[in-house]
């Protein structure tokens, strides 16, 4: 689902914004920003739910892995993450960017991920339950070991420069341990990602740090 228009100045040398997900349904959170050759992918996550929604996760996405030259994780949520191990099997070369506790957390998660996977697809070829002979997961546990060390990390506030003049901040957004919002410019935009941001007064997490201006904020909200 294209989400770009409000962003969307023209082609090739102009900011675009595509969401691959988290648009349109509460899952699989993937926002693609292009200018030029370059792609960075905000959150990669995993269609969760019923059975059309998880049928998503194995649709090639509109553009290749190997093409994708940054990814920027807002948190460890398999929702925001766990589309990474499929996305590294299938090319993804270059780094995932993350809080320190966003990747401690991300890896327990992909990890487990990816041991369902395979007991899921055991058990269906064990009872003979797929259309698919045999029946494959979607990615497997080494498939996750793979993703996980692409992980680089960035401290809050910290700013993290990229190639073609795109530069990222993270903001403590509470929510659950390591989450953060992404303050991004590129472009001459300055786009403000939200992930999901926890409550004020929590007892475990950090107050959501308070916001900047932005020329455009994306909001993932229910």
């Amino acid at each position: 689902m294209d989400v770009g228009k409000a962003v969307r100045e023209g082609e090739g040398t102009m900011l675009s914004l595509k969401s691959l997900g988290g648009a349109g349904t509460v899952t699989g959170s993937k926002h693609l920003l292009c200018l030029g050759d370059y792609r960075i992918l905000i959150d990669c996550g995993l269609f969760q739910g019923l059975k059309n929604l998880r049928d998503l996760n194995w649709t090639p996405l509109p553009v290749s892995s190997r093409d994708i030259d940054a990814v920027i994780l807002t948190h460890a949520h398999l929702d925001h993450s766990g589309y990474l191990p499929r996305l590294v099997r299938e090319g993804y070369q270059g780094k995932v960017y993350a809080t320190r506790a966003t990747r401690d957390v991300a890896e327990l998660i992909l990890m487990d991920s990816g041991h369902l996977q395979e007991k899921d697809a055991e058990f269906l070829n064990r009872h003979k339950l797929s259309r698919h002979k045999p029946a494959l997961p979607l990615y497997t546990v080494h498939d996750a070991q793979n993703a996980v060390e692409h992980f680089s990390t960035a401290e809050f506030g910290r700013t993290v420069r990229l190639s073609n003049g795109a530069w990222f901040r993270f903001h403590r957004a509470g929510h659950i341990l390591g989450a953060a919002w992404v303050e991004l410019e590129w472009g001459g935009k300055r786009i403000v990602f939200s992930g999901d941001i926890g409550r004020y007064g929590d007892p475990l997490m950090p107050d959501p740090a308070r916001p900047v201006e932005a020329d455009y904020i994306l909001i993932e909200s229910t």
